[in-house]
């Protein structure tokens, strides 16, 4: 990728000398092939390529981004001329800016992020196939929306004015497959796939469409409940979604602007003692892993709560600036625009006990295994969403769930999480099975 680096070290240098006092540069360049098989025939083969650059300039405390898909050396003069114009005539904003030089890295681990075997287009339909005839074989399952098989490579090169370079690239391959059980009215559906850097790493393509009728065969026959207060329990599809939101609460952007429940709450016990969750960027294959931040800034692994307690928020220089504070490593880039914080590799530590551990004891609660809408309020921490799953009687599931509604806050949601052992790294925000206790889940 050394012909990236070159291209926007050289897009740099022309910025400057119109007249930018420092810039930075971005290039994405991606390329992706998919199939789509549904009822036992292929129904469609696609393939893309593209390519993206972003260039962010500054004149004093003015920043202004242009982006362009023309790599073109006239194109990236009109760009650099373009951005440096645009910087001239924006209102100033006291806190952008490069990050320091000194919080540059200087070095990476390599996170084997990229399979150099590129799979054909008979190999994705052989997955795509193997998966929707695995779970269309299962008894009870009516009808398909389809499977479908993916690959894919990124490629990113950043370079700053401050004197970082730096470049990786990722693959990623997929197979997944949704099906419908029962008829009419009485239907139900479900879903199950599999995703991965390298196609070693690939979950086998019949045991993912056979999960996935199982999933969708647990679901006919729902009943109702009646609104109540009793434990939930997370399924780990869902309880990613409990920690995304404590990643939305600690951004940087909404601490400096006072608009997270949680804006007064560092240092102190947010979560029950023992609890621990880490944004780990250099996790090997990892989902989300990136060698360095949007910024060039050096990223590590860091724990965000600690014993309960939370640690540090989440920060890009522009975030971490207006809060008088160092860049946690947390900046991710497009190129249309400025950074902003986000996390990586985000996971909850596992506990000691099995999820049959966990609810053995539970007389009437719910296992959720989908939500619905996005009833988060992140100023005041109310929680309220849709939710399907199955009903809990004396320490067992019994019966499917559906419409229903589960309520609380996430100050107290996050007080009361019990974790389970079953810890799975299948997303770029992951989670055990979770037990919260005394939510409302209204039903009938």
């Amino acid at each position: 990728m050394t012909d990236r680096l070159n291209l926007i070290t050289d897009l740099i240098a022309k910025a400057k000398r119109l007249g930018a006092d420092a810039a930075d540069a971005v290039v994405f360049d991606s390329i992706s092939s998919g199939v789509s098989y549904r009822l036992g025939k292929l129904e469609e083969v696609e393939r893309s390529e593209s390519s993206d650059l972003g260039l962010r300039v500054f004149i004093g405390k003015k920043q202004a981004a242009v982006s362009s898909t023309d790599l073109s050396v006239q194109a990236l003069d009109q760009l650099a001329e373009r951005a440096v114009a645009m910087a001239r005539t924006t209102p100033e904003d006291p806190y952008c800016g490069l990050a320091a030089r000194e919080l540059l890295a200087k070095k990476w681990p390599e996170l084997d992020l990229e399979d150099k075997l590129e799979p054909s287009s008979e190999r994705l339909v052989e997955l795509a196939r193997n998966c929707e005839g695995a779970a269309r074989e299962v008894e009870g399952i009516t009808n398909s929306e389809g499977a479908s098989a993916g690959w894919g490579r990124g490629a990113v090169a950043l370079a700053t004015s401050e004197g970082f370079a730096g470049s990786y690239a990722s693959t990623s391959v997929s197979v997944s497959v949704s099906v419908l059980a029962g008829e009419g009215t009485g239907m139900e559906r479900d879903y199950e796939f599999s995703s991965a850097h390298h196609v070693a790493d690939l979950a086998d393509p019949q045991k993912v469409g056979h999960e996935a009728a199982m999933r969708t065969l647990r679901r006919l026959n729902p009943r109702k409940v009646k609104s109540q207060a009793v434990p939930v329990v997370y399924d780990p599809r869902v309880s990613n979604s409990i920690v995304g939101h404590l990643a939305g609460a600690i951004n940087g952007v909404s601490i400096a602007r006072g608009t997270s429940f949680l804006k007064s709450k560092m240092g102190q016990r947010v979560f029950p003692e023992g609890t621990r969750i880490v944004d780990d960027p250099h996790l090997v294959r990892g989902v989300r892993s990136k060698p360095f931040d949007g910024e060039g800034v050096a990223n590590r692994a860091m724990n965000l709560v600690e014993d309960g307690v939370l640690k540090t928020w989440l920060l890009d220089s522009a975030s971490a600036r207006q809060l008088g504070l160092t860049s946690t490593g947390h900046a991710a880039r497009g190129t249309g625009g400025p950074p902003s914080p986000s996390t990586s590799n985000l996971y909850l530590v596992p506990g000691k006990e099995t999820p049959e551990q966990l609810i053995a004891d539970i007389k009437e609660g719910f296992y959720v295994t989908e939500l619905i809408g996005m009833g988060v309020n992140g100023v005041t921490g109310d929680y309220s969403r849709g939710a399907s799953g199955f009903w809990i009687e004396n320490g067992k599931i019994t019966y499917a769930v559906s419409e229903v509604t589960i309520a609380g806050n996430l100050n107290d949601i996050f007080a009361k999480i019990r974790p389970a052992n079953d810890l799975i790294f299948k997303y770029g925000t992951n989670a055990p099975t979770l037990r919260i206790e005394g939510m409302t889940v209204a039903g009938s």
